[in-house]
């Protein structure tokens, strides 16, 4: 058993590649109702670089590890008297920080502690690459779609930047559902690509009106029911094309990203939408989800998102290895636009050995 560990912390907020320092740290111990897990992959999230920013819904206490969503591993040692799962099993371990909720360890280590309740064990088949994102993405589109707008069979689902990767798992998701999709993108250079998804119908902002698309495509019944992760304005106006009664989800804001002005951090609805025509808008975050679902719950309906992976109902791009010691290079490629494979820090085998 080794006695020390390599992990990413971050001794204060800001920038992660002026923060970030490579560190050694003492194995953490697990205690009752826990386990210690040899971390294998984790992925780097926009939100992990977001919360090290000091712009995410919670901050964790500095000097923190980095990583606060997912990870997969092998269960190294048990807490005393902790059942229900064995040494040398593998898992997901969630450390999505639930709101309001305990802090949850980083997963840009080598090894850490996590309560059992929020472990599941996943199949060797499943690569170590599909598994360490299973947890946020697959979970944030199947609570999308089945429990937060409960989409029936035959509905339509508007969704905008259905290219992003919670984007392209819902179209998939909707296909097997029997759902149908708008997918509104902002290139035209990506319409191809997302009906070559599944996508029923796609809406380029680039070059068309949103509002008048959505009544030629869906007529006069309209669309009741939105998912949207980009706020701003698309947000608001998504909200005003659908049909009376209509929900919007919103569960992102990437046209707030970077930005400072106050304004621009906003959802300018309209009135007499929301007023005359009874439209709701609300928000989800998996955080508070996590922090008002009972474990039990929590982890069932992370197991439908796991079989959903594990069948290749839902697919997961292949990630991009790093190990820890190229995070600069792992995280500025996390940041590029449309950087292709998501970085993933992983741990090799052959770096078991003691290195004190």
């Amino acid at each position: 058993m080794r006695h020390s560990m390599r992990a990413l912390v971050a001794g204060e907020p800001g920038e992660p590649n002026d923060v970030l320092r490579l560190e050694s740290r003492p194995v953490p111990t697990a205690e009752a109702g826990q386990a210690l897990i040899h971390v294998k992959a984790t992925p780097i999230h926009a939100s992990d670089l977001h919360v090290l920013r000091g712009r995410y819904g919670f901050s964790p206490e500095f000097p923190t590890v980095g990583g606060y969503m997912e990870c997969v591993g092998r269960i190294e040692a048990l807490g005393p008297d902790t059942e229900g799962l064995k040494i040398g099993e593998r898992v997901v371990a969630v450390a999505v920080p639930p709101v309001p909720g305990p802090p949850v360890a980083g997963t840009w280590q080598e090894y850490l502690v996590a309560d059992t309740r929020r472990l599941l064990p996943v199949p060797d088949h499943l690569s170590d690459s599909s598994a360490c994102q299973l947890a946020v993405n697959p979970l944030t589109a199947l609570l999308l779609v089945t429990r937060e707008l409960h989409v029936q069979p035959g509905e339509w689902l508007l969704q905008t930047a259905a290219g992003s990767t919670v984007g392209r798992l819902v179209i998939q998701l909707a296909r097997h559902l029997g759902i149908r999709t708008i997918n509104v993108v902002r290139r035209r250079d990506a319409v191809a690509e997302i009906k070559a998804l599944g996508g029923d119908e796609v809406i380029c902002t680039e070059d068309e009106d949103l509002p008048q698309r959505m009544t030629e495509i869906a007529g006069p019944a309209g669309v009741r029911k939105a998912a949207d992760c980009v706020a701003g304005q698309v947000g608001a106006q998504v909200s005003q094309a659908l049909a009376p009664g209509g929900e919007t989800v919103i569960y992102g804001a990437l046209s707030t990203h970077r930005q400072t002005d106050p304004a621009a951090l906003t959802i300018p609805l309209s009135a007499r939408s929301v007023i005359y025509e009874a439209k709701v808008v609300r928000g989800f975050w998996l955080n508070r989800w996590f922090g008002t679902t009972s474990p039990t719950d929590a982890l069932r309906t992370l197991s439908e998102a796991r079989t959903l992976v594990a069948d290749e109902v839902l697919t997961i791009p292949q990630g991009r290895p790093f190990p820890l010691e190229r995070f600069t290079e792992a995280i500025s490629l996390a940041e590029t636009p449309a950087h292709g494979a998501k970085p993933l820090f992983v741990f090799e085998e052959g770096q078991d050995r003691d290195d004190e």
